[in-house]
Formats: structure tokens, sequence, C-alpha cells
């Protein structure tokens, strides 16, 4: 295949060598048009994609000494990403029993997630939401090397008011915070708390406009944070560059963070009519997280997941499922968001047939994961597509994902920035 490009890379004197991967395979899906470009050759250089090009578009220019990636076989498509995952979590500690672990444990959780993030294909991750700055530290022994991951754009703890589903709600008012309240209330006390995630390492904001499935003592379906308060959080998150996460099942809450100018709605459980026309209106992202209710309702209970919770998450799981569908159907922008840490990290890829068994194409879900959430990271400059410039961030599958979506459930390889983080072609065979 390509023979060319062998001679190319022979020909080329040594003088010309950069850090630079070629990488070629059967074809390449190009997120944008929706078409497959066939025998594409990708040229990495110093972990930025330098040229993409495709049979009969020429010859790119390969300086002498590169790596070669050659995947025979395999579809290429660009790094996934995930807009809605908890790296300093795990669904297998719930309830009463998270009390036995110490404050820095849930921190070392995400060494191993995320590992598991990156060998599932996804490339890049958004956080939303981890005690303690955890996912801060996360991302920066990432970044620093010394464990692999993703990209992370980490929020830091997640807010909301007292008593609200980002407050901790099941001990007794005898035991106290060591740093004080847990709540914000009031305009004034959102923008403090906006600074103070910004201060310590946060990226984006994430806050909690209504109720939750997995808290104490609320109702998904309530607004628990008032409009004022959250275009307080948005004027000031969004004055210091960064865009805002809203937890939002209820309707009046999700109207009313859209209202405030929130950035994404992540779970959207209870969308109307009119809730679907204002995202439309506003181009507000929803983030809706459809795939893990199968996992929380087979095994929730095992995990210690309390009766309460279970019972919530059977009157939102298929409500939001309806919502989701309306919400295709209505034209709303939608990124590919699981709740990673609710279920396993690195199984989030079984979501894409659940998007398109509920209204989108395959193409449609695909674009959730890549150029969509690009897009609402305002990062769209660097990942979400193979193209000059972009992050070299691929995974490779066997089959069509265009025309089965599952075959992103089981990916064979991945590279980030042109090197290879997961090779897991003699599983993916299988």
């Amino acid at each position: 295949m390509l023979k060319w490009i062998a001679a190319a890379l022979l020909a080329l004197p040594a003088a010309a060598y950069a850090q630079s991967v070629v990488i070629t395979a059967d074809r390449m899906l190009d997120v944008a048009s929706g078409r497959y470009v066939e025998e594409p050759v990708i040229v990495v250089t110093d972990g930025r994609i330098a040229a993409v090009v495709g049979r009969g578009g020429g010859r790119p220019t390969i300086p002498a000494g590169a790596t070669r990636i050659d995947l025979p076989g395999m579809t290429l498509l660009p790094g996934l990403i995930d807009m809605h995952v908890h790296l300093a979590s795990t669904p297998l500690i719930n309830g009463y029993d998270r009390l036995e672990y110490t404050d820095a444990f849930w921190a070392t959780l995400g060494v191993p997630n995320a590992r598991a993030m990156l060998e599932a294909g996804f490339t890049t991750v958004r956080s939303v939401g981890a005690d303690d700055f955890a996912d801060v530290a996360i991302r920066q022994g990432i970044d620093r090397g010394y464990y692999p991951g993703p990209r992370v754009i980490a929020s830091g703890p997640s807010f909301g008011p007292t008593g609200g589903h980002c407050d901790t709600n099941d001990l007794p008012p005898s035991l106290r915070f060591r740093n004080g309240e847990q709540g914000v209330n009031g305009p004034d006390e959102a923008r403090r708390q906006v600074r103070t995630n910004r201060r310590y390492g946060a990226q984006l904001i994430k806050v909690c406009a209504t109720g939750g499935v997995f808290s104490t003592n609320t109702e998904p379906g309530a607004q628990q944070m008032g409009e004022d308060e959250l275009r307080a959080v948005v004027s000031e998150a969004h004055m210091l560059g960064m865009r805002v996460a809203a937890h939002a099942h209820g309707t009046d809450g999700i109207k009313a963070a859209i209202r405030a100018g929130v950035d994404t709605i992540e779970h959207a459980s209870f969308l109307d009519a009119e809730a679907i026309r204002m995202a439309v209106a506003g181009g507000t992202w929803l983030s809706m997280d459809i795939y893990n209710t199968e996992y929380t309702l087979s095994e929730g209970e095992r995990n210690g997941v309390r009766p309460e919770n279970l019972e919530k998450e059977r009157q939102v799981g298929t409500r939001q499922r309806e919502s989701f569908r309306a919400s295709v159907r209505g034209g709303a922008r939608h990124v590919f968001g699981t709740d990673a840490g609710v279920y396993p990290h690195g199984t989030g890829a079984r979501q894409f047939r659940v998007m398109v068994e509920f209204g989108m194409t395959p193409i449609q879900a695909i674009r959730a994961a890549t150029t969509n959430a690009a897009e609402a990271l305002d990062r769209a400059s660097d990942v979400g597509a193979i193209a000059v410039g972009r992050y070299g961030d691929l995974v490779a599958v066997r089959g069509d994902p265009l025309a089965d979506p599952r075959v992103l459930e089981n990916v064979a390889m991945v590279i980030k920035g042109g090197a290879i983080a997961a090779d897991r072609r003699a599983v993916a065979a299988q």
C-alpha cells in the first residue's frame, strides 16, 4: 500500500530530520464532511499535524528519519472527546462507604482512570467536578509525564447552594467542614467561588442548578440556584476566559441556566419544547449522559447505591432519553458527555450506540465527540479533527463506524500527539 511513501522517506536527506511520525491507514473519516478519505497519509511533527493527504492528493513533505505507523485494514478518526467525566471517582464506592477513605484517596483513582479513558480512545476529557482540586492534580501529573492520560480540562470542585446537589447533605449537624460552609449563596459568593476555583488551577466552572440523582435530600427536577446567581457565575467566568457547565436535570433550572448564558447544560433530563427552542436560539450545548443509566440500574445496588438514588435514576433515565430524542429532532446542539465515574472509566464509547438508538445518525454521534466538543471547549484549533495544525490525536478502528458505531467500543490503536498511547490491535482483532 502506498509504496511511494517508503521511497519518499528514503530519498530525503538526514539533515531534514525532525521529530516526525507518518501514519497511514486504509481510510480516514473526515468528520466535518462525513465522508471517508481513502489511503490517508498523515504527518505529525512535534506533536501536531503537519500534513494530511489522501489518495490522489499529491505527496506530503516527509522529514527523513520519521517514524512510521502503518495501519492496514484500519479506519482513522480524530481522538475522541468526553465532555463530562469525573476522574477522581469510581462507581464501586457509594453512600457511607465513602467515609472509609481519606480525602487524598480520591485523587489516586485518577491515575488508573485517566489511563483507562486514554486507552479507550478518549484523548481529551473535560472533568466537571472533583473535590480538593484532584482533577487539577491529575492534569498536572499527565502534563508533566508522570503517568499516561488524556488532555484534561479541569473544573476543580463544582458548586451550588447550601443543601443543593453539590453540597454534602448526608452528615449530621455536629460535623463541620474544615474549610467552612460548603455552599455558595447569592451572586457575590458565586463570583468569589469562580475566582477561587480559577486561583487554584480550574480551566472551566461547573455549577449545580438543580437537584441530582446521587445526592441526598435533593430532587433532580427542582431548581436550586437562582438566575441572578447563575448570571453572576457566567459573567465572572466569561470575563476570565472560562466556560461554564451547569448540572441541570429540571426544566426550570435548565431554562434559568440558558437565560444566564451558560455554555453547556449537563444531563438536561426534563426538556420541554420551550427549553429546546431556547437552547437552539442561544446556541447552548447539551451534554446528555444517556448510556450510564443502564449500568446504574444493573449494578448500582451491588455497588452500594442507596435505594432512594436508584429510584431517582429510574425516574430520570427514561425521561432523559425522551428529551434527547426530542432535542435531536428539534435541532439542538449536542456534545458527547458520559458521566464517567458513575460507570467504569474506559467504557464510555458504549454511548455512541445509545445515541444512535435514540435519534442521531452515526456521524452526528461522532461529531458530538469530535468537532462539536472541540468547539464547545473553545479548542477547535487543537483537537476534534484530523487537520493541519491540530494535535496528532487519532484512534484507529476495524470496521465502519458510520455503519455500526459499536466498532468505537473496541479501538485498535490510540495515538496522542503523534505517539502511540495504546496498541490494542491484537485484542481488537479477536
